[in-house]
């Protein structure tokens, strides 16, 4: 506790950020470049996670942590496993129609609890195969071949089957049922998907998806500010570890005279006037304690504490102010947030340090932690272990608080270019 409630912002964000990406060199498949969901023994690979082990690569280049030979390598198999994998509509092949099922089996690289075919999760794996695209940009054998083998992923996804013959997008399929009966309705963390869609050079979305979506948006005004509504913080965050969307408007934005990143900081303002305000009177709340969003809780189970019944979730996308709540909070929710409130992020990150050392120590953010339920520690009860998207989150919003690296690799995507223009986006870096 001492030794990082001492240290300076920098070295501070050195050693959760370089602790984050251990992460994918511990949890990964050599042999398949698929990465563990989470550290529990037994997980499935989270296509997600993979999306964005392959765009922490390039930061771990850049800092030093690994040459660059090495990430190329680490790259290719992954990209490769991915060309090569089963694509059809049998319940036990990878993916089907250039998408991916959600979870699969770290050594086989077969579907695994019956998941769906996740669109959004094929969206963040997508964006890291493209990170790594623009990335690898030398004229050598293994990184023409990255870039290739990036483009043909790409290439063979077909969104417009993934609309069913609907304006809007569906979250995902079944081989046992089909599409499953809901799609993307309201803000979520849904904008890459839509904008890679509606790139692609082969099989787009159509043009009105988009606005399909955004005529589901609610605008709300919640503490006196107006905000375009999501309760969980990463809903708000995700697309953000890839585009920078300082500046860029779509009709929606335009109308509110706001952008996403303005939209994401008032979020995360909200987020910290709700844990002031406590409305349920849990334990830990306050200006440097805060954070609600998808993580794992002490539940499902209720606990009569201070003389009433709490009722305890497990894993949970935990929402503000309109809940769900149960007193679990998500520390890598702070350092998610550096690019958009570093001021408030870091003393965040720096009270977690002093008042709850169990759960920074060696610089690891687990899933969620819970004062309410009081132990022999500050902390409470915490979560076993770690999340593969929280270290993620970590090491590329920190990377992109520090150099944008990230934001500037996208920026120069050709496909992040068209699908943010055929959505309607203007000005900014566009």
């Amino acid at each position: 506790m001492g030794e990082q409630h001492s240290q300076s912002d920098e070295a501070l964000l050195d050693g959760f950020q370089r602790a984050a990406f251990d992460y994918f060199l511990k949890k990964v498949n050599p042999h398949n470049g698929l990465v563990a969901d989470r550290t529990r023994e037994g997980a499935p690979a989270s296509i997600a996670v993979v999306g964005f082990a392959l765009s922490s690569y390039p930061v771990a280049v850049e800092r030093r942590w690994m040459d660059r030979a090495e990430a190329a390598a680490r790259t290719l198999v992954t990209l490769r496993f991915f060309l090569n994998s089963s694509q059809s509509d049998t319940p036990d092949a990878t993916g089907y129609k250039g998408f991916y099922y959600h979870f699969l089996d770290l050594e086989s690289g077969k579907r695994v609890w019956q998941s769906e075919l996740s669109l959004v999760d094929t969206a963040f794996l997508l964006a890291g195969i493209l990170t790594a695209g623009v990335y690898f940009d030398e004229n050598i054998q293994i990184e023409t071949e990255i870039r290739d083998l990036a483009d043909t992923l790409y290439r063979r996804m077909d969104w417009h089957w993934a609309q069913n013959g609907k304006s809007s997008v569906w979250q995902g399929w079944k081989p046992e049922c089909g599409f499953l009966h809901y799609g993307w309705e309201g803000y979520d963390e849904a904008a890459i998907l839509y904008v890679l869609g509606l790139a692609s050079p082969t099989y787009p979305l159509s043009r009105d998806s988009f606005q399909t979506w955004t005529s589901t948006y609610q605008w709300e005004n919640i503490y006196g500010h107006d905000v375009l509504y999501s309760g969980p913080l990463f809903t708000h965050e995700y697309s953000h570890a890839w585009i920078d969307f300082r500046g860029l408007q779509d009709q929606f934005m335009r109308e509110k005279n706001c952008d996403y990143f303005e939209n994401t900081r008032r979020a995360i303002y909200l987020q910290r006037e709700y844990a002031l305000r406590n409305p349920h009177e849990f334990r830990g709340y306050g200006e440097n304690c805060w954070g609600f969003t998808a993580c794992e809780g002490p539940g499902p189970k209720m606990v009569r504490v201070d003389g009433r019944d709490r009722h305890f979730l497990g894993y949970a996308a935990r929402g503000v102010p309109f809940g769900p709540d149960d007193g679990t909070i998500a520390p890598s929710a702070a350092l998610a947030s550096l690019p958009f409130t570093p001021a408030i992020a870091l003393s965040m990150v720096r009270q977690l340090c002093e008042v709850y050392p169990g759960i920074t120590r060696e610089y690891k953010m687990p899933s969620g932690f819970n004062p309410t339920l009081s132990g022999n520690n500050p902390e409470g009860w915490i979560s076993e272990g770690y999340f593969g998207l929280d270290q993620g989150m970590i090491v590329l919003m920190i990377e992109n608080y520090r150099s944008q690296l990230i934001w500037k690799l996208m920026q120069k995507c050709p496909y992040i270019r068209k699908g943010l223009r055929r959505a309607g986006f203007r000005n900014g870096w566009l």
